[in-house]
């Protein structure tokens, strides 16, 4: 014990002036004895480690900074929709049908409104990675939330359109599958590394 103590003294005259002021005040924490050593036990908070992603081929990166782009583009209007559909399920909750309805159709109006004309401007990539995540923002796909909010032939009409371009609205976002490289993207837009 007493080297710990005079290790952490010898060691701390000479680093004192290069650490920052916060790191200079004490900490108290538990400890463990193991064969005569002192460990210090703390939990710490959980931390996400990704390495560099290195491609093969020059077309393997472009299609990667492709996605970031339109991940970057899409990413706040999935979140503002997360946003919005759990405020407008709050406001629903214990209100008669014709009042959902009379909500729904000015809240529909009102974003129309704000974002109908950038909405209107995504790629249909865009438009498909922006179904994937406000799957990721809900926690439910695409067709039952049209289902919910529209009614069952809306939405049987919008998941036929959808199949004939190539996407199913009834898909679940897989951040660990197929989605894995969105999620990855998602990840660094919400640290801020991106």
């Amino acid at each position: 014990m007493t080297r710990l103590v005079l290790g952490i003294l010898f060691t701390g005259v000479f680093s004192l002036t290069a650490l920052p002021q916060s790191f200079q005040d004490p900490i108290v924490v538990k400890a463990k004895i193991i064969k005569g050593d002192t460990i210090p036990m703390m939990n710490l908070p959980e931390v996400r480690i990704k390495g560099y992603v290195i491609y093969r081929t020059p077309s393997e990166q472009r299609r990667y900074d492709k996605l970031v782009r339109n991940v970057k583009k899409v990413y706040p209007y999935a979140h503002l929709a997360g946003i919005k559909l759990r405020e407008y399920d709050a406001m629903m909750a214990g209100l008669t049908e014709k009042e959902q309805k009379k909500l729904y159709k000015k809240a529909e109006a009102d974003l129309k409104e704000e974002f109908g004309e950038e909405l209107k401007a995504l790629t249909i990539t865009q438009g498909h990675i922006l179904l994937k995540l406000v799957d990721r923002e809900v926690g439910n796909p695409t067709y039952n939330i049209v289902k919910e909010l529209r009614g069952t032939f809306v939405a049987f009409f919008w998941q036929n359109l959808s199949r004939l371009f190539g996407y199913n609205l009834k898909d679940k976002y897989d951040p660990y599958g197929r989605d894995r490289d969105i999620e990855i993207i998602v990840q660094r837009i919400e640290n801020g590394t991106i």
